[in-house]
């Protein structure tokens, strides 16, 4: 609800306006609490999918490296989001966007680094580098290709990315990744601090209101840390508790130029750049919601191309120093409509809180010790949500047969190479990679089918292969069946 005591319906609408600082504080760090456990989270995943991370043998020296990967999430997402809201030429839209690490590449993540540890690494930054670069390419374009990226195929890609993640959820929540073959995986104990974050967050979500419900997984999280610690899953003191685990990491720390060094690798790059277009297409959605939710109009050709030369340059040089790739984050975006303050210079205050935050290694210290049975509870709610947001885009798709026929062939195909990755096995190593990921494939066949296929598809063509199973939804445009 929009707060006039900050200032007029005008000035509020005004991307240029400047709170009092009293004011403006407060909100800017509502924006960061509300991105804050989503922006760390991909660097966690890919730590442990690395085997880096928890359940390594890098716990005895504090998990170094995943805990850099969390520095650099929190610095890199503020220095984007400072190219977005100050913009420098062409670059940012100038808008109250805040960036983040994006779930997005997750899954091309994973199948680049699962079990290869820190050497894996240099290649993966390659393709970080190179996809932001190609990203900023992109948004020279980004208005002539929108067409060829409508709901059904940006709505088919959410949707995979979510099912791709999900089960690193329960993994996480039964007691991660290296703990599969121990009798305690699974266990009560383990199920139970997920879903104390879990029942937390949903109780928040439905029955609070304001930065309570925006904030309602961090909430979640710390309630759960606080179980975790009541019944002695973590601990304060000894060896491996807390205040060893905060102790041992550097007060301030600036980032390493190329800490991981650099490798040109096919697979990296190509699906890096083959991801940058759904991420800009994401970031065109996120910018024309703002503008419409904030401003009430439509955003201009220069905002749109800015914010999306933000999100490839961010990406690019945060790849440079071990951060991974940023987009815009849908959820600030919501956060600016509940609050009805446009102006970009409190997601300034935002954005230099973050790079605080990613300059002081104790913070991500303090992270690292959330049990990942807490961080499950978490998970599980946010790549849920992902799933949700595909099957929201969906519902804006004209389910004519056509339609249906192009989904079902890029979701079978793409989910099946996810659940069964040995079915390629036998491909050269950069095609079986991208094709295990599921996301590229399925977004590929979807793009290429909507380009190609004929508009019209009549009903009998599709009986023989439905088993009698036949949907009529219309979403909310007109069915031309």
């Amino acid at each position: 609800m929009t707060d006039t005591s900050i200032g007029t319906p005008a000035q509020l609408r005004d991307p240029n306006y400047t709170p009092a600082l009293h004011r403006a504080v407060p909100l800017g760090i509502q924006h960061v609490l509300a991105m804050f456990v989503s922006n760390v989270t991909p660097a966690i995943i890919i730590a442990g999918a690395a085997g880096f991370g928890f359940g390594s043998d890098a716990g005895a020296q504090g998990f170094p490296d995943m805990t850099y990967l969390i520095q650099m999430s929190m610095l890199f997402a503020g220095i984007a989001t400072l190219f977005q809201t100050i913009g420098f030429g062409p670059v940012g839209a100038r808008l109250p966007i805040v960036q983040g690490t994006s779930f997005a590449f997750i899954p091309i993540m994973i199948p680049l680094v699962a079990g290869k540890g820190v050497e894996a690494m240099p290649a993966l930054f390659g393709g970080v580098i190179i996809g932001g670069l190609f990203h900023c390419f992109i948004a020279t374009f980004i208005g002539k290709i929108r067409f060829a990226l409508p709901p059904l195929v940006t709505g088919l890609v959410v949707t995979m990315i979510g099912l791709a993640l999900v089960k690193v959820g329960i993994q996480y929540a039964a007691g991660g990744i290296p703990k599969i073959n121990d009798p305690e995986y699974g266990s009560l104990l383990n199920w139970s601090a997920a879903l104390v974050v879990i029942f937390v967050t949903l109780g928040l979500k439905f029955y609070a209101r304001g930065m309570l419900a925006v904030s309602a997984v961090v909430i979640g999280i710390i309630v759960g840390y606080l179980y975790a610690l009541m019944i002695g899953m973590i601990s304060f003191g000894g060896d491996f508790g807390i205040a060893a685990n905060v102790g041992r990491a550097a007060t301030v720390a600036l980032p390493e130029f190329f800490k991981y060094g650099f490798e040109f690798s096919l697979a990296p790059v190509i699906g890096f750049c083959l991801m940058a277009f759904v991420s800009a297409v994401e970031t065109v959605g996120d910018v024309s919601g703002i503008t419409k939710g904030g401003a009430g109009r439509e955003a201009t050709d220069k905002e749109i191309s800015g914010a999306t030369y933000a999100d490839g340059l961010g990406s690019a040089v945060a790849g440079v120093f071990g951060g991974f790739p940023n987009t815009s984050f849908s959820q600030n975006v919501g956060l600016i409509a509940m609050t009805g303050v446009m102006s970009r210079h409190v997601v300034t205050i935002g954005a230099l809180f973050l790079i605080l935050c990613g300059l002081v290694p104790k913070v991500g210290a303090v992270i690292r010790t959330i049990p990942i049975e807490v961080l499950g509870g978490g998970v599980i709610v946010m790549f849920g949500m992902v799933v949700a947001a595909g099957v929201s885009m969906l519902s804006d798709v004209n389910w004519n047969r056509r339609n249906m026929v192009i989904f079902a062939i890029s979701l079978s195909i793409g989910l099946g190479l996810q659940l069964d990755p040995k079915a390629v096995q036998y491909l050269p190593d950069t095609l079986r990679i991208l094709m295990t990921s599921g996301l590229l494939p399925a977004a590929l066949i979807a793009i290429v089918l909507n380009l190609i296929l004929p508009e019209d598809l009549s009903d009998e063509s599709t009986e023989e292969v439905s088993g009698g199973m036949a949907g009529h939804g219309a979403g909310s445009l007109p069915s031309d069946d």
